[in-house]
């Protein structure tokens, strides 16, 4: 089944805890702690692939979760790091975050970070020192950054066919490519786009038809407003208009119309004028036709039978050399392999005090932050390096200025502890 939008949650692994542990061996009578630091949480990743053309797979799943880092051991052992989680979109997949554009994927196996994985928590090995030879506490683990994502795939052809419905797009793209739409007499036959991969002289390319194109689409009458994001990515146009029509100018007016509404760049992309069902048209009709279109409408007619393939030549020999002519005018566009850093800690000391009331600061830095989320606040030991951390990054005099005393209580990264003074 085709889908072509969906609604995610995604979730990075969290980071595994440092181990608190102390080396005991016999004639060892001072081994000192040795806990190991804990393993990263994994990361997620979105990588488009070539060898889905649907979002369907993620329809009735709403939480995808990256594997957990494994917390430390003693003897200096560090915990597993969680598996990353790829999640395979098809090419021409946008990722939005909160309504906005975070990465649009154009390319088979181009992959974007979505959410990183919690930093592993280090072990109490890491915090000896001569002033601190056998530290009884460890970090946590970072929790791994979660998100809510909407996918939203257009789908990439190099000519999109539009035109009323039942006017023989179906039927034409069957004829030109191995793609086997539904075929039949009445409105809305097709209700989903049809890809369909054109072998001629020699070169290749894609056609997909727009379906349920009609007047209003554009405001989300019929079908059209649900596909006509399908018509951005494609290069130019084969505009159907049935011959045998009441109106067949304003039928061309009305769909060109609703890409006007819809989104004034389509109306810009290049397109051909194809009058179908030319064979149920006498020639002094077809003729009169042509020359009211020319008289309007600057554009290129091809008059075409799609049943009996009359006409069809001349448009794939027409089409093939205006492709040739955009893809010279694109610009080359070279997507570099990610190169992912995921587990870093913050290096930015920079931070802010704010006093929200007499008793009451809070202390924002990015560094800060992550070493209270990491830090047990439970252990007293703990909290003594936490207050330390304010000394060295100059806050404890920052806090001084901002009219904090002693017993003060100071908020980090949503966790209030009492200020122990300068």
């Amino acid at each position: 089944m085709f889908l072509d939008e969906v609604s995610i949650s995604i979730r990075a692994g969290k980071g595994g805890a440092g181990a608190i542990a102390f080396h005991r061996e016999k004639y060892v009578t001072r081994g000192g702690p040795d806990g190991g630091h804990g393993g990263h949480g994994g990361n997620v990743l979105i990588r488009a692939t070539a060898n889905r053309n649907t979002l369907y797979h993620f329809k009735g799943v709403k939480l995808f979760a990256a594997g957990n880092g494994e917390g430390g051991a003693g003897n200096l052992c560090a915990g597993k790091a969680g598996a990353d989680l790829v999640l395979e979109v098809p090419v021409g997949t946008t990722v939005l975050e909160s309504g906005k554009s975070v990465a649009d994927l154009v390319s088979d196996g181009q992959t974007f970070l979505a959410a990183r994985g919690g930093l592993g928590g280090k072990g109490n090995s890491n915090f000896c020192s001569s002033t601190r030879q056998a530290p009884r506490f460890a970090e946590l683990g970072e929790p791994g950054e979660a998100k809510d994502l909407k996918f939203e795939l257009k789908l990439l052809a190099d000519i999109g066919i539009i035109g009323l419905p039942s006017v023989g797009k179906s039927t034409l793209i069957s004829v030109v490519s191995a793609a086997r739409p539904k075929i039949a007499e009445y409105h809305f036959t097709t209700l989903t786009p049809n890809l369909g991969v054109v072998s001629h002289r020699g070169e290749n390319f894609v056609v997909s038809d727009m379906p349920g194109l009609i007047r209003g689409a554009s405001h989300g009458k019929g079908l059209g407003h649900q596909f006509l994001k399908h018509a951005e990515r494609v290069r130019f146009f084969w505009h159907l208009v049935d011959a045998t029509s009441k109106s067949p100018l304003t039928d061309y007016k009305v769909i060109r119309e609703e890409l006007r509404k819809f989104n004034p760049a389509l109306a810009e992309k290049p397109e051909v004028l194809v009058l179908s069902k030319t064979d149920l048209v006498d020639t002094k009709t077809l003729v009169s036709l042509r020359k009211k279109f020319m008289e309007k409408n600057k554009v290129k007619i091809f008059e075409i039978c799609a049943p009996i393939h009359e006409g069809v030549e001349e448009l794939l020999n027409f089409s093939l050399e205006v492709l040739a002519k955009t893809k010279a005018a694109e610009p080359q566009i070279e997507i570099e392999l990610p190169v992912f850093r995921p587990h870093l800690e913050q290096k930015s000391k920079s931070f802010t005090v704010t006093k929200k009331n007499k008793k009451l600061f809070i202390v924002d830095g990015p560094r800060l932050n992550q070493i209270v989320v990491m830090s047990d606040m439970t252990n007293p030991e703990a909290i003594a390096r936490v207050q330390d951390v304010l000394v060295k990054f100059g806050a404890n005099r920052e806090l001084a200025r901002a009219g904090a005393e002693p017993g003060a209580k100071i908020e980090i990264a949503g966790k209030i502890f009492e200020w122990w003074g300068q």
